[in-house]
């Protein structure tokens, strides 16, 4: 297995200096008693030696770091990682030190001869740099976790505010009012029953979108009967153009997702693609394996589309899910069709939410 190097940042860098260059100069007076600090030759090359060894100790300390923290990456393994952390890290550190006194008595280094209570000492003081070390390091990197998290959770507030000004824009849609209200009005000169019948979905309709607009979760049943509904609404003005089909599992009904989920799918199928009756739009939403349902349509695309604005709305969609920590939205195009599988959401996961 290759050994993965860790990547430094800046304030990694900044650490590793302002510990090493005093500790090199420390140590080696523990090693070399005042003729370290008489002989500006013996300075230079002692200093020089003994910080490369402490810089090589360094990174493989933090290779030994990255690969505790792949090991036990929970929040609930942090004592255990802290332990290995330690440990590793006194007998990597010990072994340097050994090598680096004996090694300077092996060359016969301006006379340098084993000193074990100047070992035992410095072995101990860095023993507690290291675990010094360990939490400082472990801060730096929470730290900077927590400044990306802020960050992200901030766009990703903005993205959300900037989903419910969609919904809310779907809401009073006027061209869906508009519309509406003229299938209404030749319902009622043609048939009153049909007519009645569409003013109470349509009635549905809008009391969902207004009931909905501040809860951030509904279950899949919910929205379903929403879209049941809503396609009735629209069925009345493309009729035979707008085939629907619904195949989902009982089970999967009682899963949670944000309200309005499948209108902006729908919205985004009807509005982009050409609708007659020889050619109609068929939108199908089905249970798919794995908690998520897929909502598919076939593709045949207006001369003229709003494809812009609509995509607009799906990537809202996606980065609402994100806000919620969430597994991603995943739209699929091909050439005939296009498929977006929705994840869905359990209840005790929407209450940790």
């Amino acid at each position: 297995m290759k050994l993965k190097l860790p990547q430094y940042s800046g304030k990694d860098y900044v650490v590793l200096i302002l510990f090493i260059v005093p500790f090199t100069v420390a140590m080696n007076g523990v090693i070399f008693g005042h003729a370290y600090f008489s002989k500006w030759t013996m300075f230079v090359l002692a200093t020089v030696i003994t910080g490369i060894a402490f810089a090589i100790d360094f990174v493989l300390c933090g290779s030994v770091a990255v690969l505790l923290k792949k090991r036990f990456p929970l929040e609930s393994q942090v004592s255990v990682r802290f332990s290995f952390m330690i440990v590793a890290f006194i007998i990597i550190t010990g072994l340097f030190l050994l090598l680096l006194f004996r090694g300077y008595e092996t060359i016969d280094f301006y006379g340098y001869t084993f000193n074990e209570k100047g070992f035992i000492w410095a072995y101990v003081c860095m023993g507690i740099a290291n675990i010094f070390l360990t939490f400082l390091h472990e801060g730096i990197a929470r730290y900077r976790d927590w400044s990306l998290n802020l960050r992200e959770t901030e766009e990703l507030r903005k993205a959300y505010k900037q989903s419910q000004l969609q919904g809310l824009k779907s809401q009073v849609n006027p061209h869906f009012l508009f519309n509406s209200l003229n299938s209404l009005s030749s319902l009622i000169s043609e048939d009153e029953d049909r007519a009645e019948k569409f003013l109470d979905e349509m009635s549905k309709v809008y009391r969902y979108m207004l009931r909905t607009d501040d809860e951030q979760m509904v279950t899949l049943g919910t929205e379903l009967k929403f879209i049941e509904s809503y396609i009735h609404v629209l069925k009345a003005r493309y009729g035979d153009g707008l085939e629907v089909k619904v195949s989902v599992n009982d089970a999967d009904k009682q899963l949670m997702m944000p309200p309005l989920t499948l209108q902006i799918l729908v919205e985004n199928a009807f509005s982009q693609n050409m609708i007659s009756k020889s050619s109609p739009l068929k939108i199908c939403i089905a249970s798919d394996d794995g908690r998520s349902v897929i909502v598919r349509n076939n593709i045949q695309p207006k001369v003229v589309t709003e494809t812009m604005d609509f995509e607009a709305e799906l990537d809202n969609l996606i980065r609402k899910y994100q806000l919620l920590n969430k597994p991603l939205v995943v739209a699929d195009d091909g050439a005939t069709q296009r498929t977006i599988r929705l994840p869905l959401i359990e209840r005790k996961e929407e209450a940790a939410a």
